[in-house]
């Protein structure tokens, strides 16, 4: 399992979803949609990539759903995570997506608009004060009712940085920039004072940093994107000036979150998201950088830092409705998302579970103080990136970015060129 999933997946691609579109209607034809039956019958539950390092765990899992509830049998499949949207792409338009489903919010809302994910803000109702709100309407799809998945594992994390560049720039190391304008300002120091040599980021915007910072994402009946006001024009304008400087390092048009965490390694960027897993790397790879790391928490201008959700839904065909709907909340329920948390090194979704110990007292770590820091800014984060934002509008996006940052087109005229794309893509979605 990659954590933590920054980009979570591909969405389906459009012309897959014609496909799925032409094989179910938005009620879900085949399985009943009462969930108050007895929970029974054979079910099929498929994760994404879990398998090699959490066997164990889910082993267990299942058993104990078993015992629970006698005349059920989970089987239980793990793909791999290349080629997992494309997977269920093509289970879904085959007829044998499985039962319960291990989803991101952008893969489940295509299944969502083609009927084929439960509603579970009908089927589940009862279960919906478990979650935190903003996990639970992450999976919420913009101009269609209701919720398609439970809310499962969440993870977030710090901004690192290195104190030793902080230092040799000049800069307080132990005040690292807290808003955009100290990062702007001390990313142009930080370039101005090492000639150009060391940037302090590495990555061009993302549609979640438009939403970090302000901008409008989407209108409320989901068909059209916003990103392209005046908050939106303000980011990339101040990105260019980053990029015109060396303080956006001139790799980031390219960048991959493996690059980038390469350079911050190697000492030629000065800041890079990340989590706690991050730091054995640094201890392991990088011992000179794990001695000065910095650890600061996500700049936004909303006082709500980005998450990303995992999620489980419920195949609205499937011939066994409650047993369906009963495993997908026992996988996330309280006891068995914390569980499942402390050995995957990510955070539960379900109300109060951060309030456990375990993610808010520190032992003396940096990586409790990651932890515990992270647990905090999740009770009220939310999931910044569109649910319909496919991988073409990413990379739409990236590309009119990039003709910003190069100066072929203003960055006004680039977010509008952005948000046409996106928009012609989105009505190819139906």
């Amino acid at each position: 399992m990659s954590t933590p999933r920054r980009a979570l997946a591909a969405a389906v691609a459009a012309v897959v979803l014609l496909e799925l579109s032409s094989c179910g209607s938005s009620g879900g034809g085949g399985g009943a949609q009462d969930a108050s039956g007895k929970a029974e019958g054979d079910i099929t539950f498929q994760t994404w990539n879990l398998r090699a390092n959490f066997s164990s765990y889910f082993d267990g899992l299942i058993a104990g759903f078993e015992k629970k509830y006698p005349g059920t049998h989970v089987r239980w499949i793990d793909q791999p995570a290349e080629g997992y949207a494309d997977k269920i792409s093509a289970d879904a338009a085959g007829g044998t997506l499985p039962d319960v489903v291990n989803v991101s919010p952008d893969l489940v809302a295509p299944l969502a608009k083609a009927g084929l994910a439960l509603d579970l803000g009908k089927a589940a109702a009862t279960y919906r004060p478990e979650y935190l709100a903003g996990a639970w309407n992450g999976n919420r799809i913009p101009g269609m009712p209701g919720t398609y998945a439970f809310p499962w594992y969440l993870n977030t994390g710090p901004l690192f940085y290195n104190k030793g560049l902080f230092r040799k720039a000049g800069l307080d190391p132990d005040r690292p920039p807290r808003t955009y304008a100290e990062l702007f300002g001390d990313a142009l120091e930080l370039a101005r004072r090492s000639n150009g040599e060391v940037a302090t980021l590495a990555n061009v915007p993302t549609v979640e940093d438009f939403g970090r910072y302000g901008a409008g994402l989407m209108n409320e009946q989901g068909t059209g994107f916003a990103f392209n006001d005046p908050k939106g024009v303000e980011l990339l304008t101040k990105y260019k000036e980053l990029y015109d400087a060396k303080a956006l390092d001139p790799g980031a048009l390219t960048a991959t979150p493996e690059s980038t965490g390469r350079k911050f390694l190697t000492g030629a960027v000065a800041m890079n998201p990340g989590s706690a897993l991050d730091l054995g790397t640094f201890k392991k790879q990088a011992p000179t950088l794990y001695r000065n790391i910095g650890i600061t928490d996500q700049i936004t201008s909303t006082g709500h830092v980005n998450m990303y959700v995992m999620g489980v839904m419920v195949n609205s065909r499937t011939r066994h409705t409650p047993a369906a709907v009963a495993f997908a909340h026992y996988v996330t329920d309280a006891q068995n998302q914390m569980s499942f948390a402390k050995k995957a090194a990510v955070f539960p979704s379900t109300t109060g579970s951060l309030d456990d110990p375990y993610f808010t007292r520190q032992d003396g770590t940096d990586e409790s103080r990651v932890r515990v820091a992270a647990a905090k800014s999740l009770k009220n984060a939310v999931n910044y990136t569109p649910v319909l934002f496919s991988e073409q509008m990413k990379t739409a996006l990236r590309n009119e970015v990039a003709k910003a940052l190069l100066g072929k087109e203003s960055p006004r005229a680039a977010l509008d060129n952005a948000v046409d794309a996106c928009d012609r893509l989105l009505r190819q979605q139906g």
